[in-house]
């Protein structure tokens, strides 16, 4: 067990953190799911647009790496565009 009043510390927000990176990584792939299985191309663009957003603010904040974020988008954007 951590001993340093600072080390503590650290242990409760690496934990925070954590269930909350999870849980927005978790989010963004039920929304990439989600948009692979649209077949209507309005309903599935503009849900493209927030799914990108998305990934583009987990990549920000080093959730997921920047580059899984622009191949993630530009595979959905394909797919849209193939609708």
């Amino acid at each position: 067990m951590a001993n340093h009043q600072s080390s503590i510390k650290r242990i409760r927000q690496t934990q925070t953190r954590n269930l909350r990176n999870r849980y927005y990584a978790k989010t963004a792939r039920n929304a990439v799911r989600k948009l692979r299985a649209m077949t209507q191309k309005d309903e599935a663009a503009a849900l493209y647009v927030k799914v990108s957003s998305m990934l583009d603010k987990l990549a920000k904040k080093n959730v997921i790496h920047k580059n899984k974020a622009s191949n993630l988008k530009s595979k959905l954007a394909l797919h849209v565009n193939k609708l």
